[in-house]
């Protein structure tokens, strides 16, 4: 066995990853601090071949250094769009048809080990502040309120981190022959 070296890899180029098919999911960052933070997002999304990434209210945007950094060209695949506020992008996704998901610890939450992934669903994944997580009103709105099983002492992941875990999970789920 040996390590395959990046260009052995036959990853998709930027003008490629734009033309190619989808996961129809998006990702939500909704007033997330730390732009290295939304930088993994980026490549996350990428890695993932997400739709498009919302960033809401103060969540850096691209170009930044810090989003440069971690993302390692990301930002210029994955397509991106900014909203004043999550309300708004809520309401603009659950209309044009997508569950929305909100990934945070609620009182009647589902467990990512019991989540199930409608066929032919489009999905809005939800992630929000690291300290204060998501929005209350976006948890009353959710579709579903999906949370992370843990069985340590700390109460929470960072969100890059939760971010890899949903997105492994519902990929791994549902589009295992995707090329």
């Amino acid at each position: 066995m040996r390590k395959i070296k990046n260009e052995e890899l036959n990853r998709l180029s930027p003008e490629e990853f734009k033309e190619a098919e989808k996961i129809p999911a998006v990702l939500v960052l909704d007033d997330v601090r730390s732009a290295m933070n939304v930088g993994s997002a980026f490549r996350t999304s990428d890695a993932f071949r997400l739709e498009k990434i919302y960033l809401c209210g103060i969540t850096a945007q691209p170009p930044h250094r810090e989003i440069n950094k971690t993302a390692l060209g990301a930002q210029d695949s994955v397509e991106w769009e900014h909203k004043e506020t999550i309300i708004e992008c809520v309401d603009d996704l659950k209309k044009a048809g997508y569950q929305i998901v909100a990934v945070e610890q609620a009182d009647e939450s589902t467990s990512l080990l019991d989540f199930q992934v409608e066929k032919n669903a489009k999905y809005a994944f939800v992630f929000g502040n690291e300290v204060f997580g998501v929005n209350e009103t976006v948890v009353e709105a959710a579709d579903t309120v999906l949370e992370i099983p843990q069985y340590g002492t700390k109460h929470s992941l960072n969100i890059s981190v939760s971010i890899g875990v949903v997105l492994w999970d519902f990929v791994s789920k549902t589009f295992r022959g995707l090329r």
